[in-house]
């Protein structure tokens, strides 16, 4: 895993730090597992914008990926390492011996020709997929479930992963990317492995255009706003815009703004960290 730093041949590449894409195999996806993906520009239903910043960007197609691995005891071969225009780790061609290619996210070091298989009875390699409860403690692993059968929820972004700390009676323990441990029940599913492109968080996108390319629009500071627009706008001169808070008028910069009666709070054992200076 490695990333190209460009010479300084433009003010666009000056500083710009793309991904080297050494282990992406091919560019040309499976045909079978596209769907087409529409643009909203951040406009609901009613044509009215509810997400701002966002619009134009590249034309994208859905890839479709399989969270759920549920094809159990069937072994797969890995065909290619692709990369995903819709997320920031890579994705992984399966194809079974029954013929039928699926997706998934792509473990760190998974290479082609490598098999994998799924549920009861796996073992405890990269790529492969475990119920918790038959997952050794101490494990690292990716794309966990948080309810049994529903999917891959979390530790799914590029380099993330948790780790498998103990067990108690129904649920595994679990400690999580940010640092929180919770439990998870031990009838959930997750992978083994970290999950690949470790390296994305280096990447430099180096001018303005690039970001208009990947859909996202130029951003305005909530400071240089009027008060009608925004609860840090306004004031006489430059203002610093009073508590940092959103549009809507939410707390951020270290203030807790989790619901207290929310019910998954007893399935929390430690919170995250807080970001807080002590």
């Amino acid at each position: 895993m490695a990333v190209k730093k460009h010479k300084p041949v433009s003010p666009g590449t000056r500083f710009l730090v793309t991904n080297a894409f050494a282990e992406v195999t091919t560019d040309k996806p499976e045909k079978s597992l596209l769907a087409p993906m529409k643009s909203s520009g951040g406009r609901n239903n009613q044509g009215r914008m509810t997400s701002r910043y966002r619009g134009g960007g590249h034309k994208r197609r859905y890839r479709i990926v399989d969270f759920k691995r549920d094809k159990d005891g069937v072994t797969a071969t890995v065909k290619t390492i692709e990369y995903d225009p819709n997320r920031s780790a890579y994705i992984a061609l399966l194809e079974y011996q029954d013929g039928e290619k699926r997706y998934i996210i792509a473990p760190n070091g998974l290479q082609v020709g490598k098999e994998v298989v799924s549920g009861e009875g796996a073992a405890p390699v990269v790529g492969n997929t475990l119920f918790l409860k038959d997952i050794p403690l101490g494990s690292t692993i990716h794309a966990i479930e948080m309810r049994p059968s529903h999917g891959a929820a979390l530790a799914r972004a590029a380099g993330t992963y948790a780790t498998l700390m103990g067990r108690e009676g129904r649920y595994a323990v679990v400690k999580m990317p940010s640092g929180e441990v919770r439990r998870i029940l031990s009838e959930c599913k997750a992978t083994i492995g970290t999950t690949s492109n470790p390296d994305h968080s280096l990447t430099v996108v180096g001018k303005a255009g690039r970001s208009r390319w990947l859909g996202r629009r130029p951003r305005t500071r909530g400071v240089a706003m009027n008060p009608v627009d925004h609860p840090m706008g306004g004031g006489e001169g430059r203002a610093s815009g009073g508590h940092p808070r959103s549009r809507n008028g939410q707390m951020a910069k270290g203030q807790k703004t989790r619901k207290p009666k929310k019910q998954s709070n007893k399935l929390i054992i430690t919170r995250r960290k807080s970001g807080k200076r002590r």
